[in-house]
């Protein structure tokens, strides 16, 4: 299974171009920084995960002088082909396609195209901002379970409702509003509690991977323990919780508590990577987390998911980029890159995406 075919209109440094992928192996796309390497990755993962792996708005990702970008990737199935078209305008107006049917929800996204991706940013992930850590784990429930990733879809809707009445509240609450928020609430608490459910699920099946993927990459003798804790904002159900902020939500405007404002902790030798662990050891644990999705993604589904590498090996020493290579189960890969690859990883492909320019 993968990607087979992309065609790419009016997408950052591209009016138009089309590449064909071979479904195994590693794809290298090369060239100068500048010519679009990440770019192609880009719209590969927009077709797979709806939104830019670089955290980029839709409108920043049409090129200069275009109205509108058009990407269109062909995915080879064991019993089917499926065609993925998103297209998104400077006037906000956009709709993504499966086979000619319009897709609204990730899940369905992620089922017709299962995708992991890694890049730099990633790297850090462990010492950054909650955000990051839960979108990493996000993806990964959208990936592995259809279900919740129509559940993460509901709250980010219910939550953006939420927040626009409180904000339109100016700090005062009536009966009439208060009946109001009630409902948003038990829409939020009812997705909410399964997201917590899943993550927490989540972390407890990739723990032992995570360790696994960790000792390999490091390549250390010595055994570290890993060991990981979901740390819930909401103690108990969600909708008890957003009960009793209610008051102090709408003297804020905002929801102060839920699977949004939720961290996860990662533990070497029982003391926190977030705050304890070298940078070293903080950038092992985030490439390991990583694998470790894409290792649980392809037993549960049955398939390797497309792994997307973005410029890697500018982040990561010759060591760990050769044993990253070595560790990645067979399957599709696409990895940019603009240094030369370690010696003894035999790519599929290379392509030189200064050419596609042309």
């Amino acid at each position: 299974m993968g990607l087979t075919n992309l065609e790419i209109s009016g997408f950052r440094v591209f009016s138009r171009t089309t590449i064909a992928f071979p479904t195994e192996g590693i794809t290298v796309l090369v060239g100068p920084n500048g010519t679009g390497k990440t770019s192609v990755l880009e719209a590969v993962g927009l077709l797979g995960i709806g939104r830019s792996f670089r955290g980029a708005t839709k409108d920043t990702m049409i090129k200069n002088g275009e109205d509108a970008a058009v990407i269109r990737g062909e995915f080879e199935h064991e019993t089917r082909n499926v065609l993925i078209e998103t297209t998104f305008s400077r006037s906000g107006r956009g709709r993504t396609q499966i086979n000619r049917q319009i897709s609204r929800s990730r899940a369905e996204l992620s089922e017709a195209a299962p995708i992991s991706t890694f890049c730099p940013g990633d790297l850090d992930v462990i010492q950054r901002s909650p955000s990051g850590r839960r979108d990493m784990l996000d993806d990964a429930l959208a990936l592995l379970e259809p279900r919740l990733g129509a559940s993460l879809d509901e709250y980010a809707r219910a939550l953006r409702q939420r927040n626009a009445l409180l904000k339109q509240l100016n700090g005062r609450l009536t009966s009439e509003t208060e009946v109001t928020l009630e409902v948003w609430d038990q829409r939020l608490a009812r997705a909410g509690d399964a997201i917590v459910e899943g993550r927490r699920t989540l972390l407890s099946q990739l723990t032992p991977e995570i360790n696994n993927s960790y000792r390999s990459l490091s390549g250390e003798i010595a055994e570290t323990v890993i060991e990981t804790s979901y740390e819930a904002t909401a103690n108990g159900p969600l909708l008890d919780a957003l009960t009793d902020a209610r008051r102090d939500d709408v003297r804020r405007a905002s929801t102060s508590v839920g699977p949004h404002r939720d961290d996860v902790a990662f533990f070497l030798n029982g003391s926190d990577a977030r705050s304890q662990a070298s940078q070293g050891e903080q950038r092992t644990l985030a490439l390991s987390l990583r694998l470790a999705i894409h290792v649980a993604a392809g037993k549960t589904l049955g398939i390797m998911p497309t792994l997307l590498l973005d410029d890697v090996f500018s982040e990561l020493d010759p060591d760990r980029s050769r044993r990253l290579l070595t560790e990645l189960p067979p399957g599709q890969a696409l990895l940019s890159t603009a240094s030369v690859l370690p010696p003894d990883i035999k790519p599929s492909l290379i392509i030189d995406v200064a050419e596609l320019l042309s």
